[in-house]
């Protein structure tokens, strides 16, 4: 890493815990200090030495249309200049609640707010106050935030840090959590069985993108329908990640499947800091100032966000722009299976939408137990290789990659060219 990143983070690490403000951003498992980014153009970061990158962290997927997409940088002008923050009614809130209703069939009402833990909390809370239970069930390797009770087998940063359960969670919050593994349908049957009529909610990524890339088993999250509706549960699809990004009514649409509550964000807000918490009229209703769900947030609907919400959302849905989005992803992800085939260095490799992600694996990786017995060390090594040729990847294993629109065939081929030389490498020697 250049002098100027290294000084960078010293300075950092003196006044901010670790040097950064997310543990995900810290470069703690690949060894190393991370680059300090000066800023962001189309497909593309550059660091304060002036290095570019191409970035396939894009935010951790908010940057679906690239970094200072044109459109987006004129609209947050074009709002700046009536103020930031009102904390008070816009119209613009009531538009983009009215795009993410339009888009997504399970949803009747909005709530915003301002991170994806945010939105996954309150879910978590108002399924309690409409089934009148306490227990959840969450998936190992799943990531809802950084709340109490998503921190038990957390994935993402958590994961990558090696914290099973953070300190600080009491055992009466853990004892209301139960956790199964991802896609093992016998052990969320087996847990229903016995405690079906305690459970308040079942919360999950519909694909897992805090452990890295991890797709449904056929029939998994129809299954995990029909057993909160035998059991009187509430199924909440956290699509933070995966809302707007893998397709314009996430990932409940392409499987055809209606949650009870859904969580939002990322892509939402445009590069800005916006979620939303979202579901059915009857259980949404119950949240203040309607109900005796409490939830408030001074920032909820920001003015600035909003704005580029809806901006990004219009972009979005032009013309053959996930079509496009979708086939980038795949050439990118079938050329990783199609190099590595037959070498020393396998790697498995999938995408839906514009989301991806990859392990050093023979076989196909279908939790978290399988996740963390991939080669990280391979992984520490690939890194570096990309990171040194110009291309910018999550300092993890366990996180998923995004490609954005600005994405084009040379930005792939550049990619796949990188991985082809580094697994050429590998294998001879």
């Amino acid at each position: 890493m250049s002098n100027n990143s290294q000084q960078a983070f010293a300075n950092a690490c003196r006044v901010m815990v670790g040097g950064v403000n997310s543990p995900v951003r810290s470069f703690a498992s690949v060894d190393g200090s991370p680059p300090f980014i000066a800023g962001g153009q189309g497909a593309y970061l550059s660091d304060i030495d002036g290095r570019r990158y191409l970035d396939y962290v894009g935010s951790y997927g908010a940057a679906i249309l690239g970094h200072a997409h044109p459109e987006i940088i004129a609209t947050l002008r074009e709002v700046a200049t009536n103020g930031l923050t009102f904390g008070a009614p816009t119209l613009a809130e009531t538009e983009l609640a009215e795009i993410i209703c339009s888009a997504f069939p399970a949803i009747d009402r909005v709530r915003l707010v301002s991170s994806g833990t945010e939105a996954c909390l309150s879910a978590v809370r108002l399924a309690r106050a409409y089934t009148e239970r306490r227990a959840i069930v969450k998936f190992s390797g799943c990531y809802h935030g950084h709340g109490d009770m998503f921190l038990v087998a957390a994935g993402s940063g958590a994961t990558t840090q090696g914290i099973a359960t953070s300190r600080g969670v009491t055992e009466s919050v853990s004892s209301d959590t139960h956790v199964v593994p991802y896609n093992d349908v016998a052990a969320v049957e087996q847990l229903f069985d016995k405690h079906g009529r305690e459970i308040a909610a079942l919360i999950v990524e519909p694909i897992v993108g805090n452990c890295g890339f991890i797709r449904p088993i056929p029939g998994f999250l129809a299954l995990l329908r029909d057993i909160c509706n035998n059991n009187g549960s509430l199924l909440i699809f956290d699509e933070v990640m995966t809302g707007f990004r893998v397709a314009w009514g996430g990932v409940q649409t392409l499987v055809d499947i209606a949650p009870d509550l859904t969580t939002l964000g990322k892509v939402i807000g445009g590069g800005l800091p916006l979620a939303a918490l979202a579901g059915r009229a009857e259980i949404m209703e119950l949240l203040a100032p309607r109900g005796e769900v409490y939830q408030a947030g001074t920032m909820s609907g920001n003015p600035l966000a909003v704005a580029c919400g809806i901006k990004t959302l219009e972009i979005l849905a032009r013309d053959r722009t996930y079509q496009r989005l979708s086939e980038q992803t795949a050439r990118l992800s079938t050329g990783i299976r199609e190099l590595t085939a037959g070498s020393a260095q396998p790697m498995t490799a999938d995408s839906e939408g514009g989301m991806f992600g990859f392990f050093f694996s023979k076989v196909a990786v279908t939790n978290a137990q399988q996740a963390m017995t991939t080669d990280r060390n391979l992984f520490k090594r690939f890194f570096h290789h990309l990171l040194a040729n110009g291309i910018y990847l999550a300092p993890s294993p366990f996180e998923a990659g995004f490609v954005s629109i600005c994405h084009g065939d040379q930005e792939i081929d550049q990619t796949l060219a990188c991985c082809e030389q580094f697994i050429d490498r590998s294998s001879s020697g």
